[in-house]
C-alpha cells in the first residue's frame, strides 16, 4: 500500500507532561487500513518546526500520507493549519469539509476545528484534531477515499473519476 507519517503537535506531549494517545491511535487505524507507518514524531506547537517536519516527510522521506494530530483549535498556540497551508502547493478542501460534516453528527464543536488538507509534491497532508477520539472519528470519515486520491497523486490511477 502506501507509506504514512503521523506527527503529533502538542507542547505537553513534546515536554513529556502528557502521554500522546492520538498519534498511536491514528497509527493503528492507518496500519489496519494497509498503510506502512514509516515515521512518527511529536513536535511542539511551533509553526516553523511543524513546517520543517512536514517538508522533511514529503521531500526527503517521500511519504505518501502525512497526518498531523493537534494544533487545530482556537488557542493562540494552535498553528498546525497555518503550517500546512504554508507548505502545500495545493489545498484539498473537501477532506476537512467531510471531516467536519461527519463530526457535526457527533458534536456541535466540530465547527470549531480549523483543520486543513493539502498536497506537497506527491504527498497528501491532513490535519486531525488532537484528542484520540476526535482524531479517529475524523480519519474514519475520509480514510476510504484516500487510496484513490493517492493513486491519482502518485501517478497510478486505477480509475480517474474524481
Amino acid at each position: 500500500m502506501y507509506t504514512a507519517s503521523v506527527i503529533t503537535v502538542s507542547d505537553k506531549c513534546f515536554e513529556g507532561t502528557r502521554d500522546d494517545t492520538s498519534g498511536p491511535a491514528v497509527q493503528e487505524m492507518l496500519e489496519a487500513a494497509g498503510y506502512n507507518v514509516e515515521h512518527m514524531a511529536i513536535v511542539p506547537d511551533e509553526q516553523g518546526l511543524i513546517e520543517n517536519i512536514m517538508i522533511m516527510c514529503a521531500d526527503e522521506f517521500d511519504i505518501a500520507l502525512i497526518v498531523t494530530t493537534g494544533g487545530t483549535g482556537f488557542s493562540s498556540r494552535d498553528v498546525t493549519p497555518e503550517a500546512t497551508v504554508a507548505v502545500c502547493k495545493k489545498l484539498a478542501p473537501g477532506i476537512p469539509e467531510a471531516m467536519r460534516i461527519a463530526s457535526l453528527k457527533i458534536t456541535d464543536r466540530a465547527i470549531l476545528s480549523r483543520q486543513q488538507a493539502g498536497i506537497r509534491g506527491e504527498s497528501l497532508i491532513i490535519n486531525l484534531p488532537g484528542s484520540a477520539k476526535a482524531a479517529k472519528e475524523n480519519l474514519a470519515a475520509v480514510l476510504p477515499a484516500l487510496t484513490h486520491g493517492l493513486e491519482v497523486l502518485r501517478g497510478s490511477p486505477q480509475d480517474c473519476s474524481c
